[in-house]
Formats: C-alpha cells, sequence, structure tokens
C-alpha cells in the first residue's frame, strides 16, 4: 500500500476501517469453537462498532444455519430412509 492509501484508511472512522487478513482468519477460528464462538458469533453480528465484522459475522452466521439444514435433511433422509428399509424387509 502506498503512503496516500494508509493514511486515508487512518483518517475513517473505527466503524469503517477494514479488516486484515489475520482478523478475518482469527475470527474464524473464534467462530468456530462451539459455545464460546456461537455466542461471540451473535454479538458481533448484531453489534455496529465495525460494519466489516458485522457483515463476516451475518455471513458466517448464515453458512452456519445453511449446514445445519443440510445436516438436518440428510439425517431425515437418512432415517426415514433407514425406517422404510426396515419396513420393506419385514415383507
Amino acid at each position: 500500500m502506498t503512503a496516500d492509501e494508509l493514511k486515508e484508511i487512518d483518517e475513517l472512522p473505527s466503524k469503517y476501517r477494514p479488516l486484515g487478513a489475520w482478523a478475518y482468519f482469527g475470527y474464524s477460528i473464534l467462530f468456530s469453537i462451539p459455545l464460546i464462538g456461537f455466542i461471540c458469533l451473535i454479538i458481533f453480528a448484531l453489534d455496529g462498532n465495525n460494519i466489516n465484522r458485522r457483515s463476516y459475522a451475518r455471513s458466517f452466521f448464515c453458512v452456519f444455519i445453511l449446514t445445519m439444514i443440510i445436516i438436518l435433511i440428510g439425517v431425515l433422509t437418512g432415517v426415514a430412509g433407514g425406517g422404510l428399509a426396515a419396513i420393506l424387509s419385514n415383507f
């Protein structure tokens, strides 16, 4: 980055400052911790201190919800498929 770009970033309010690559990496690790990460995920998704962190937390939450839906569908179809196989094996 040039000196002008760094100066421009420093002049931004803290609410609009971009996150670095290591910040995203650290937040990914934090959000992956089972209970504490989920609590932090909810807090950061609702927090307005940094727009970029809030947006990343919301996107991580959306991926989490989609993953849970896919797992639920897989479990339900597996249970239904297994139950159907057990019923059909009796005939």
